[in-house]
């Protein structure tokens, strides 16, 4: 979820063959047109989590929303989206929220002008047998992550002194995702660990665990972290979204737009507008893309609107992991602008709404 600060230097050279590599795929190409153009990374463009971005493009809705959006994805030992965004290299980056957090601290004014998710998509998977529910029975145990230091670890962190348990009473262990998750779970390497989808159907279809602890779903951050815990979302150097108002615009309705379309659409019928080799690959079959993207999709916001208790749960899960290092000021990271004049102006939120009373403030054509 993070990249160092020294990866700044090397961001052009990369970037620039990650948009040219994306387009030559078709993920990026667009028509010349009239219409402004804004580069947009995304912190890997084919998993779920980051699912919106791209279904916006195959649902043409860049395009009649009056935006020409190349999209790119970053890559493995890559130049992460964030850092794409702080380097100037791209305009816009598909990242967590957190890192406008992170950003502040250092000193780089960067806004979330669009709130995706409300959930990270995570799942806690047991192994069969295990007997585990919650974190407070992981004393004495081994526990999974993707990497010491990375979100899952911060989040697996929170989650345990939710339920008073200290990093001093259980073991974490990085073990990636995909193969190497299923097999430190199913060797025993380790009791329980948090990981996404496509890992957590392959685990289940394999009988090799089950989900103990749900954050994929605004209901289980809502159980388990106390509130929603904002991720996915359009980050921007707030000096360009000043000076670029009309374009942010033009993206966040497109967005907006796709979300209400991701509520009120089948998982299959999502499927069916997102790239081939996305849905159907090495790792997942078509049926299993639509089978977790139908389990997991309420991680989704139907508004954009950054929920309102969002920020201060990112801040929590930050402070107890030790990466709050400055003063912080929450309400600067993010704007929902954007977002309501988006939902006021496809009907979905009536006129002079204020976000704390979104869910009033929209119509039947929100539903």
């Amino acid at each position: 979820m993070r990249n160092t600060w020294l990866r700044y230097a090397i961001a052009a050279g990369l970037v620039a063959l990650a948009v040219g590599l994306v387009a030559g795929s078709g993920l990026g190409a667009v028509k010349r047109s009239t219409s402004p153009t804004v580069s947009l990374m995304v912190g890997g463009i084919d998993k779920q989590i980051y699912l919106p971005y791209q279904l916006a493009q195959g649902l043409g809705y860049y395009k009649k929303y009056g935006v020409n959006v190349q999209l790119s994805t970053e890559s493995a030992g890559g130049v992460g989206a964030e850092d794409a965004l702080a380097a100037g290299q791209v305009n816009m980056a598909g990242a967590w929220y957190v890192h406008t957090i992170d950003f502040q601290q250092h000193g780089k004014n960067v806004i979330d002008v669009v709130q995706l998710s409300g959930a990270p998509g995570e799942r806690e998977m047991c192994a069969k047998g295990s007997g585990v529910t919650s974190p407070a029975q992981w004393v004495g145990k081994t526990v999974g992550v993707t990497d010491l230091g990375s979100g899952t670890d911060d989040l697996t962190l929170y989650l345990a002194a939710r339920q008073h348990v200290s990093s001093k009473q259980f073991t974490r262990l990085g073990v990636g995702a995909g193969s190497t998750f299923i097999s430190a779970l199913q060797h025993g390497r380790i009791a329980c660990g948090m990981t996404t989808q496509p890992t957590v159907n392959a685990i289940e279809n394999q009988g090799i665990g089950y989900s103990a602890i749900d954050l994929a779903s605004q209901k289980g951050v809502k159980r388990w972290l106390g509130g929603n815990l904002p991720t996915a979302s359009v980050l921007v150097q707030k000096s360009w979204a000043d000076s670029h108002k009309a374009s942010v615009q033009k993206v966040v309705n497109a967005l907006v737009a796709t979300m209400h379309y991701i509520h009120t659409h089948s998982a299959a019928q999502i499927a069916a507008h997102m790239p081939a080799d996305f849905v159907s690959n090495q790792l997942t079959t078509r049926a299993d893309y639509i089978s977790a993207l139908a389990k997991d999709k309420n991680q989704f916001l139907a508004d954009g609107i950054m929920p309102s208790s969002g920020p201060r749960t990112v801040f929590n899960v930050e402070k107890l992991a030790g990466k709050i290092t400055g003063n912080v000021t929450l309400h600067s990271t993010y704007t929902n602008a954007f977002a309501i004049k988006a939902n006021q102006t496809e009907g979905y939120m009536k006129k002079n709404c204020k976000p704390a009373t979104a869910k009033k403030c929209r119509t039947k054509k929100a539903y």
